[in-house]
């Protein structure tokens, strides 16, 4: 049990695909990113924009207390990975050599390595981060919140499109699909006995995580937003935060990371009961998903006790501005303790 209470070279092919330096498509559908010099690719769901109902009722089994009041929130159409970050494409950002040797493999005359040489990458890890429980076709787990962050600009600078960390309000409306009013558990229904055929959790795991997208999708087309590993969002964990939007006193669509902990990871995990797996249910990150860390001070990259969480990413329809993109990625890290 880990400590976190204590606190594709092929792909199947999609509607179009994504030119090297596009920063838009020609119209709004699902798409395939191309990865260059690489044999990767990502791909990516078109989620339409609409109002929808943030949070759960009291009456809901499994409901706490952060979960409410719910809210209705507007969401911007966005386009969200069909699937977790594999460490097929993760372990391109964190090891330059692991980038140099493929794109000497898969020549490219537009993947410039160059356009990632500034990248600010990962310290090497202790350990092989996946502990064993598989690699290929597996999620990537142990990365902090800024990592992910920064895996995102990094591929920023191979594709020219701006991708992103999902806000808790888009990740719910992402994970709730056709559910906009917020009345069920889970995308799929509220009858727990169907959790299985969506999702990876303690009740099916054998104790630890699947490849991706070994599950039914939600109605968005989204695999594993149910379990398999928690998800990364872009906000900070406030508990009150639902009251405070209600009430009017924060207007903001997320919550802006001020203090390392906590941040509002989704979705629940391979090691998480049902409830934690709720649509609406939200974690907040701890200090101990770094109790094991030798550091000091911690890795502002690895977590060394989280193997339940990782990410999935976000393209917003409308491309921000340069200005933001630059703020975006260029955050520093908060140091741990």
């Amino acid at each position: 049990m880990f400590l976190k209470y204590l606190s594709v070279a092929s792909i199947v092919a999609l509607s179009s695909v994504v030119s090297v330096n596009a920063q838009t498509t020609t119209s709004f559908t699902s798409y395939t990113q191309v990865i260059p010099g690489s044999n990767q690719t990502y791909a990516m769901a078109a989620i339409p924009g609409g109002k929808y109902l943030m949070g759960s009722t009291p009456s809901e089994k499994g409901h706490k207390p952060d979960e409410s009041p719910q809210h209705g929130v507007t969401i911007e159409p966005f386009y969200m990975g069909k699937y977790e970050v594999t460490w097929d494409l993760y372990d391109l950002f964190a090891f330059t050599n692991m980038e140099k040797e493929m794109a000497a493999k898969y020549t490219d005359t537009d993947a410039k390595l160059s356009k990632t040489d500034a990248t600010t990458r990962p310290s090497p890890p202790y350990v092989d981060m996946s502990f064993g429980m598989g690699r290929a076709g597996y999620p990537a787990i142990n990365m902090t919140q800024y990592a992910a962050i920064k895996f995102c600009a990094w591929l920023y600078a191979k594709t020219g499109v701006f991708y992103r960390l999902p806000t808790e309000a888009e990740w719910e409306y992402a994970c709730r699909g056709n559910d906009k009013n917020a009345t069920l558990a889970y995308s799929f229904g509220n009858d727990v006995k169907k959790l299985g055929e969506y999702a990876v959790f303690k009740g099916n795991s054998d104790g630890g995580y699947k490849k991706v997208g070994t599950k039914k999708p939600n109605s968005f087309g989204l695999y594993d937003i149910h379990g398999n590993v928690m998800e990364w969002t872009k906000d900070q964990y406030i508990e009150d935060y639902y009251k405070q939007v209600a009430s009017g006193k924060v207007k903001e669509p997320y919550a802006p990371t001020t203090t390392l902990y906590p941040n509002s990871v989704r979705g629940g995990s391979w090691d998480d009961d049902p409830t934690v797996l709720r649509s609406a249910a939200r974690t907040p990150s701890a200090p101990a998903w770094k109790v094991l860390d030798p550091q000091s001070p911690k890795s502002d990259w690895w977590l060394t006790s989280a193997s339940f969480v990782g990410f999935r990413i976000v393209r917003p329809a409308k491309t921000p501005s340069q200005e933001e993109i630059d703020a975006y990625y260029g955050i520093k890290p908060i140091k741990d303790y």
